[in-house]
């Protein structure tokens, strides 16, 4: 797991997290799975495409998860 992503659900955060968090959480884990802090001009398309389905996806489970004594 990489230690610079941070939980992104209640309680561990007071608030919903926001888009820039889900977002950079979605960065940290595609530098970490692809091994690229920055990908090279030919890979950058794919890179993005990546962090932007994960986001989606962080989003999706932070949006349905259940927390007990929350909401």
């Amino acid at each position: 797991m990489c230690r610079s992503i941070k939980t992104l659900r209640p309680p561990a955060i007071p608030e919903e997290a926001t888009e820039d968090e889900v977002r950079a959480a979605a960065l940290q884990y595609v530098r970490k799975v692809s091994g690229f802090r920055a990908p090279a001009a030919h890979n950058r398309e794919v890179f993005d495409r990546a962090v932007d389905a994960v986001a989606r996806a962080t989003q999706e489970l932070l949006d349905d998860l259940v927390v007990r004594g929350h909401r």
